[in-house]
């Protein structure tokens, strides 16, 4: 297949802006791109393939949603009502609400009924130009439900034209049968539930949520130095609601990203950059929560720290399905420009998730492409509630 007549943002970095190719060309062999560039410098070899003509239309790798907790069961917008009366985050969580409860009603929902309620949500992420999606546990705390949530997570990529990248996180809270014992809640379910999910093929990184109602760095450490006997990449929930130095703490295990980070000091940035550890904003949830305090996204800059954005979608601090708007409020919110959104949602996303082969148009990439109704990629920002998806392709099929 031949796509012709579009205007390719590849997101190439050291080009034009966006990687722009004006009056661009894309050859697709199978799964894989086999060339891009100007039409006229199209190579003989594939000037009788199929033509698509996109009649001008903006074509971006498919977007990429590199944090997200989709799989769970029930919702809490009890809590969303609670918040708006005054009560902390954290007030929620110690009163037996926030991760607490989506625990109880994760554990007691049947896969079949957590899959097809996850799909739902898939389908909207897919439906705004999403090809990959992580999709982290986190929401069982027990050995059982923790592989019950990556067997879900496994079977999206069955039942959708997607790719599912997942992260074991039971180090998410402590379970109300663990009060007071973080410690032995580690040794006896975060562990050896990681043990026996890797054995089943189901994990792909190790995940933690280092804050002052979760585990500390010290704690968080000893599952990361489990990851890694086992050969798994790293990552970390860091710096939402206070410094607990976990972002350099993953820094240190040469972590993929550190995610979150309203709340990194400079030195901090200076240990992710040094590591090559992305920074993943969740403007969702900095919205729900209605925080103020924002990333330090000029660190990031000056220090060169690749910055993505995703949804964090999930039942309690960012009930977010749209990449798209979450992008707007990256650019909203925290200022990131236009350009670095979409990075955030294609190159750099796949940064963050260890991904070689995805984020850019490039030959020898995946063939994951997203053609939009739109003149110029600004446009994928500027928009609020407005979707200008024209066509998907994933893995080389539109």
């Amino acid at each position: 297949m031949l796509l012709v007549d579009a205007r390719l943002a590849t997101m190439e970095t050291g080009a034009a802006p966006y990687g722009l190719v004006e009056d661009g060309a894309v050859a697709l062999d199978g799964a894989r791109i086999a060339w891009c560039g100007p039409l006229r410098d199209l190579p003989a070899e594939y000037r009788d393939d199929e033509r698509v003509d996109l009649g001008g239309r903006l074509v971006t790798p498919a977007l990429i949603d590199c944090h997200t907790h989709l799989v769970y069961g029930g919702n809490r917008a009890r809590e969303f009502e609670q918040r708006l009366q005054g009560a902390s985050y954290e007030e929620v969580a110690r009163a037996g609400g926030g991760i607490v409860s989506t625990v109880s009603a994760t554990r007691a929902a049947t896969e079949a009924d957590l899959l097809a309620d996850a799909l739902t949500r898939v389908d909207a992420l897919i439906a705004e130009g999403v090809a990959t999606i992580e999709v982290k546990s986190g929401y069982g705390l027990d050995i059982e439900t923790e592989r019950k949530m990556l067997r879900i997570a496994r079977r999206i990529g069955e039942e959708r034209p997607v790719r599912v990248v997942t992260s074991y996180l039971a180090a998410h809270s402590v379970p109300p049968e663990y009060k007071g014992r973080a410690d032995a809640y580690l040794d006896e379910v975060v562990i050896p539930g990681l043990e026996a999910a890797h054995r089943e093929g189901l994990v792909d990184a190790v995940d933690g949520f280092c804050e002052t109602v979760a585990f500390s760095a010290e704690q968080i450490g000893r599952v990361f130095d489990k990851a890694a006997a086992l050969g798994l990449p790293v990552k970390l929930h860091a710096e939402q609601l206070s410094n607990q130095g976990g972002a350099a703490l993953a820094a240190r295990h040469g972590g993929l990203s550190a995610d979150h980070l309203e709340y990194l000091d400079a030195a901090g940035v200076t240990a992710m950059a040094a590591s090559g550890t992305c920074a993943v904003l969740l403007p969702g949830a900095f919205y729900t929560l209605r925080e103020t305090q924002l990333p330090p996204i000029e660190l990031f800059r000056s220090r060169g720290v690749p910055m993505a954005v995703a949804t964090d979608c999930n039942p309690g601090t960012s009930p977010l399905a749209s990449i798209l708007l979450a992008m707007n409020m990256a650019a909203t919110l925290f200022r990131l420009t236009p350009e670095e959104a979409l990075a955030g949602v294609t190159r750099n996303a796949a940064k963050a998730l260890g991904l070689t082969d995805s984020g850019v148009i490039r030959a020898g990439m995946r063939a994951d492409l997203a053609i939009w109704d739109a003149g110029h990629p600004a446009e994928l920002s500027y928009r609020i509630g407005f979707n200008a998806l024209h066509r998907r392709i994933f893995a080389g099929a539109l």
